[in-house]
């Protein structure tokens, strides 16, 4: 941490809560538009709106259907990597990168941030990830983006044609993987603010400036801007920002963070969240953080399926409208062999679990209360908490059972059994850990698997939360929590789901 941006003036609440990375923000009049990764899941790179930096709003996602965000081959952490939003001569421009459907980026536009979004334009020749897309006052574009480095070329947006060669634009100040560019005018300056060290440990934010879009660049002498790297700050790997421009002429900074739990080392499961603060200029005409943009808490939230599947429900690897159909009972979820194919799968499964259909939402709070209505009768499925399909807890039932399942990479294991035969009400609960604060048995949570008899919950077993963490699982992603079926179809009579948070 530099001097000039003490432990006191970075936030310690997401303004956006779970997975929600990688966050780039503009705004348009008096309103705020951000858009963050969704990597494997569908839809795509969902876009908030706000008023005040604080409450965020989800009006839609910039890839909502399959022409525009193919899937065969995505798997975990695969799919969309980090993306940048802009507006531009009366339109929305958005750019980003599929990872699984290379090569080049990818460029949308619309006239409404909600949509409905164009088809893609893709860029061909430039390579690499983390594209950013800004104009001079000339009209000129520029394509900026990572590949080991920074690099830009001007870009016609309407062919995805490069109109220049590429050419390096900044090292960074020397930190791993300098990636994350976005591109911006202030004053008689273009400020380039770029993430440094990794999107872990050594995450930070750096900035450089010159006089043109083109460079050179000179860094800041009080780099890194941002960074929680060796504190004991309760937000960790904070990196990878985008700025916005107030209506008071101020400016703001929106980067990712995470909230980890437990003793040494300590893991995360809610992914990398959205956090804010406030700029200003020095003396020298550097930016420097003024302050916390942050609500006063993390609020509960409340999810249900009812008539309609809610916007902000996710697929992995699937559009939830292709495998969630409404029935005179409730809902039913087919299995990936009752589907047709889309296209045929690229690679194989790379392992137990990735052939199971997946429909659900983010887990945004640190406890959490899942139950569903399930009838196994014509397959089999459940109730699941994942963090990928090799790291989850799931309640399935398959007619004649309910069971708890536990899958840690290649260890599949059964937690507890008991039969259940027709409708079955099946419960996950994200409880806090129940050891000592200082123990090495502390994992960040404990998820309880359970089914829901005449009498009350009968617990089938419990899982340490550090087995559906990152630092365990790997990958760029949050926990997720909803509905899978492996075989059939699953009859899903209802669902809710509670998050909060821990009272002092």
């Amino acid at each position: 941490m530099t001097d000039e941006a003490p432990a006191s003036l970075l936030p310690t609440r997401p303004v956006l809560s779970g997975f929600h990375p990688d966050p780039s923000v503009c705004r348009v009049d008096d309103t705020y538009y951000l858009v963050s990764s969704s990597f494997e899941y569908a839809p795509g790179l969902p876009i908030h709106r706000s008023t005040d930096l604080v409450t965020w709003e989800l009006v839609g996602h910039a890839l909502d259907r399959p022409s525009q965000l193919p899937r065969a081959g995505a798997g975990y952490s695969g799919g969309i990597y980090a993306p940048t939003l802009r507006h531009h001569d009366g339109r929305f421009w958005l750019v980003t990168t599929n990872v699984s459907d290379g090569p080049g980026h990818l460029l949308v536009t619309a006239e409404d941030a909600a949509g409905p979004w164009s088809e893609p334009v893709r860029i061909h020749d430039a390579a690499g990830i983390d594209p950013d897309i800004a104009w001079d006052d000339a009209g000129t574009c520029y394509l900026t983006w990572s590949d080991a480095g920074i690099w830009q070329a001007v870009l016609d947006p309407t062919s995805g044609t490069l109109l220049s060669e590429p050419y390096r634009l900044w090292n960074g100040t020397g930190g791993r993987h300098p990636e994350g560019p976005h591109l911006h005018r202030l004053g008689a300056w273009w400020f380039l603010v770029i993430a440094e060290g990794g999107t872990g440990e050594g995450h930070a934010v750096s900035v450089a400036r010159s006089a043109s879009p083109a460079g050179p660049f000179e860094g800041a002498p009080h780099n890194p801007l941002l960074t929680s790297r060796g504190t004991a700050l309760p937000v960790q790997n904070t990196g990878h920002a985008d700025v916005v421009e107030r209506p008071g002429g101020t400016w703001a900074a929106l980067y990712l963070g995470v909230r980890p739990d437990g003793y040494f080392p300590g893991w995360h499961v809610l992914g990398r969240e959205t956090y804010a603060v406030s700029l200003d200029l020095d003396d020298e005409g550097w930016p420097t953080i003024t302050g916390p943009i942050e609500p006063a808490d993390v609020p509960p939230l409340a999810w249900r399926l009812g008539d309609e599947i809610p916007a902000d429900w996710a697929g992995a690897g699937v559009f939830p409208a292709e495998v969630l159909t409404r029935t005179e009972a409730g809902w039913a979820l087919a299995a990936p062999d009752e589907q047709p194919a889309e296209q045929p799968r690229e690679q194989p499964l790379e392992q137990p679990g990735e052939d199971r259909v997946f429909v659900g939402h983010r887990q945004r709070n640190t406890l959490l209360s899942a139950r569903a209505e399930l009838d196994g009768s014509a397959g089999t499925g459940g109730l699941e908490l994942r963090l990928d399909p090799v790291h989850a807890v799931t309640v399935e039932v398959d007619g004649t059972h309910a069971r708890a399942v536990a899958r840690v990479g290649s260890l599949i294991e059964v937690l507890g059994e008991v039969a259940a035969g027709g409708p079955t009400t099946v419960e996950l609960r994200v409880v806090a850990s129940p050891h000592p604060q200082y123990s090495p048995r502390r994992g960040p949570d404990e998820i309880v698997a359970s089914v829901i008899g005449a009498d009350g919950p009968v617990e089938l077993g419990r899982l340490d939360g550090r087995y559906l963490s990152t630092e365990v699982a790997g990958g760029f992603t949050g926990r997720f929590v909803g509905l899978v079926c492996s075989e059939g179809t699953l009859g899903v009579r209802s669902y809710t789901c509670d998050g909060s948070e821990p009272t002092a």
